[in-house]
């Protein structure tokens, strides 16, 4: 590293400004941040995600994937300008990071490239920036391997966005590479120099008339928000340069357009451009603190990430809207709860390093804030803020159980995972009560594997997984009557109870009812509660060995010895009655049925429909996704044992964008093959 920040986070007059690297998995992104840092003289040499050499990427679990999969950070000065920027991953698993990164964004460069494999995942992405009004360019990445003009480039990933994608330039070409570019807002042409700053050039005749028509067409766009501008492009007057920048600018910040540089990370070219770009059109903090906050208050720090460091401890990545901050500091959490700054960092990459103060715009670490959480808002003053990002959690899709290798583990793995959990807001852990089972929740089997792979590597927990299991019940289907007698002499006083239950079903939903209809004191009424306690035990794994539910039983009938009888010696005739009866009535499997609604591009609907029937899902039908051109949402009744790994199919058929959401509707009856099926799966088998 050729600059390290020992000093304030802030070096220059103007306040920082914090920019989110985005875009599809594969696009390019961490090598244009390596470009970003090489060209600002924060590295000395440009790495490459290949040689597993970049600054982005520099954990441990990167690394062995090669794909990034969580956020990194990096400050720069670029002309007196600083700029923190975030790399986010591309992956559909992983964008909840993304997620985190938005909440104190002012801009995000979108990075694309020429695949129309990956237009459903750009429009995902595009997506999520309107819904929180980030303004955003798009870097039309690895300009030298697209085969297509620009303008068809274009033409293809326009479907994602739903504002006009707006060429800022376009490219010089030479034997069909692309060897510079033309920028129309300035009218200049410059070539490319390897991993160097681009020099300008006189344009040629054909290349003057290809931009003369590409800035029209720009002009155009912009013409559409700029009456003035729009009035003097029909009396062919030209405009001056001030109005079209500001146009841009303005147009751009407002969410209107979207507009379109282009490069090469891995080798540097269009890095000089873009970082012009965005020193002059990345809004202010201001901006962001507007677009979140009703009021302008004088001191407000938004969390946006929660570190846990092996040797640092806890950090929370926190943008400073508002104010200055300084190590030490005591700071309110959402107004209330005090807690106090224990050291304050600049982050790079994998490193902190130590600062003495922060101010607004900021981008930093707050040592070992712990009962801060990401998404909490932090004062100086103590005034009520309000939670500044209101972002939908992202639903796990994929889920494992999991339980530490040694029982002596346990205490230690749940401290983990609660930590796994609170640096990651799309991976959640839940207790399943009645399979009696730790579940880890995420995004899919990539995001499980990761997070598998911290507790081993960063906690040092040796953990077993499986597949979760089912939470199967049973009912019945015929009525019996069932005696149960607990007799036991043993010297002293014995054991004595007697019950008669007439056990019949009841329709689906209904649960458990108990009545009795004891008469003449058969069963003395003290002890009628411990029979109703000894039917419930019993009723907790019936015949097939599962919960029993949806019937009824009524203590009809019974007898009782006035020194022998007792509380639990009739608990254990109702467990003996209901042992010895629900085997007569006819005991059959429940299974949980889901409402399912799949989310995909829709020229996979097909495929999506055959994979839902394929496993035993009743499709209800499917409709267009509202607000998403091009996507529809199916919907069907599916079993809960088919819908574990639903995700990795759904993955598949649709270039890893589908995805899905799944809510409990009923409990169905299961029999034949699919019950022999489900009770060899559960290592049950019928009575």
């Amino acid at each position: 590293m050729a600059n390290a920040n020992n000093g304030q986070a802030n070096s220059s007059g103007r306040e920082p400004r914090c920019v989110a690297l985005v875009g599809p998995f594969g696009s390019g992104k961490t090598s244009l941040l390596e470009a970003i840092l090489a060209r600002t003289n924060k590295v000395d040499r440009q790495g490459k995600v290949s040689d597993g050499n970049t600054i982005g990427d520099g954990s441990a679990e990167a690394r062995a994937h090669g794909m990034s999969v969580e956020l990194n950070f990096a400050d720069v000065e670029y002309l007196g300008d600083r700029f923190n920027f975030i790399d986010c991953p591309g992956s559909v698993e992983f964008l909840g990071e993304m997620d985190s990164a938005l909440s104190g964004a002012d801009l995000a460069v979108v990075v694309a490239e020429d695949d129309e494999r990956k237009v459903p995942a750009l429009q995902l992405i595009l997506k999520a920036l309107e819904a929180r009004a980030i303004p955003r360019v798009l870097f039309l990445n690895k300009i030298d391997k697209s085969t297509r003009r620009v303008r068809d480039v274009l033409n293809l990933l326009q479907p994602a966005s739903s504002v006009p994608l707006v060429l800022r330039q376009i490219p010089i070409w030479e034997d069909g590479q692309a060897t510079g570019f033309i920028d129309l807002a300035l009218e200049r042409a410059h070539v490319y120099h390897e991993k160097e700053p681009s020099t300008e050039i006189d344009m040629s005749d054909e290349d003057r008339a290809r931009e003369h028509e590409a800035r029209f067409t720009m002009l155009e766009h912009l013409a559409d928000h700029d009456d003035d501008l729009m009035e003097a492009l029909l009396e062919d007057i030209a405009p001056d340069r001030g109005t079209v920048f500001a146009d841009l600018v303005a147009e751009m910040q407002d969410g209107l357009i979207c507009p379109v540089f282009f490069g090469s990370g891995e080798h540097g070219n269009g890095v000089t451009r873009l970082l012009k770009a965005l020193r002059h059109e990345v809004p202010s903090v201001d901006r962001l603190k507007a677009r979140l906050l009703d009021a302008a208050p004088e001191s407000a720090i938004q969390v946006i990430k929660t570190l846990h460091t092996q040797h640092g401890g806890k950090v929370s990545v926190a943008r400073v809207l508002s104010g200055a901050l300084a190590d030490n500091d005591s700071l309110y959490v959402n107004g209330t709860t005090e807690a106090k700054v224990s050291g304050l960092f600049s982050l790079f990459g994998q490193q902190l390093n130590k600062i003495s103060k922060a101010s607004e715009g900021d981008l930093v670490g707050l040592g070992r804030l712990e009962d801060v959480q990401t998404g909490d808002v932090l004062s100086l003053q103590g005034s009520k803020l309000p939670a500044l990002d209101t972002a939908d959690t992202r639903r796990p899709v994929l889920a494992t159980a999991i339980e530490a290798g040694q029982r002596k583990d346990e205490v230690r793995l749940s401290a983990a995972l609660s930590k796994l959990a609170e640096e990651d807001g799309s991976l959640t852990v839940a207790q399943n009560q009645i399979t009696a089972e730790t579940l880890l929740c995420g995004q899919g089997e990539m995001h499980l594997r990761v997070a598998q792979e911290r507790l081993s590597g960063k906690y040092g927990l040796d953990v077993a997984v499986h597949a979760p299991h089912v939470p199967y019940s049973e009912t019945i289907r015929g009525s019996a009557t069932a005696r149960g007698r607990h007799k036991k002499q043993s010297g002293g006083h014995g054991q004595f109870g007697d019950v008669v239950l007439e056990i019949s079903p009841l329709p689906r939903g209904e649960g458990i009812q108990f009545t009795d209809r004891i008469t003449g004191g058969v069963v003395p009424k003290q002890y009628i509660a411990s029979v109703k306690e000894g039917v419930l035990e019993a009723l907790g794994q019936g015949p097939l060995g599962f919960p029993v539910v949806d019937l009824s039983v009524c203590l009809i009938d019974g007898s009782y010895h006035s020194v022998d009888s007792s509380d639990q010696a009739f608990k254990m005739a109702g467990i003996l009655a209901i042992r010895e009866g629900l085997s007569e009535c006819k005991p059959i499997l429940l299974e949980p049925i889901h409402k399912v609604v799949v989310t995909c591009p829709s020229d996979a609907t097909a495929r999506i429909n055959a994979i839902v029937s394929a496993r035993r899902g009743q499709l209800l039908g499917f409709d267009a996704r509202p607000g998403w051109s091009g996507w529809d949402e199916v919907q069907a009744l599916m079993p809960e044992a088919e819908i574990g790994d639903l995700i990795v199919d759904l993955r598949s058929a649709t270039a890893g964008v589908a995805s899905y959401t799944a809510e409990f509707d009923h409990m169905a009856e299961l029999s034949g093959k699919a019950a022999d099926q489900a009770l060899q799966r559960s290592g049950k088998q019928a009575a």
